[in-house]
């Protein structure tokens, strides 16, 4: 990754654009992992369950993962950060 070697200038929509990317990350990051948290909740207390809550165990981390680099993504495009 470059580092960024001059200010970069932004502007009062894009700030509040990046504002409410950053909270729309962390609300579908947090319900990512309610239900992760949920699923563990509901294994433990009815383990005949394990195998149908196993799908919505192993769905979530790539959903935090897409939702991660995403925001990253965009970000970057902001700063005009480039890798390589």
């Amino acid at each position: 990754m470059h580092a960024l070697t001059q200010p970069v200038t932004l502007k009062a929509e894009q700030i509040q654009d990046l504002n409410e990317r950053l909270s729309t990350l962390r609300h579908d990051i947090n319900n990512h992992l309610s239900l992760i948290m949920a699923a563990t909740e509901l294994i433990r207390h009815k383990p005949q369950m394990a195998e149908k809550m196993m799908v919505t165990l192993t769905e979530q981390p790539p959903k935090i993962n897409q939702a991660i680099q995403s925001f990253s993504r965009d970000f970057e495009a902001v700063f005009g950060i480039k890798h390589g």
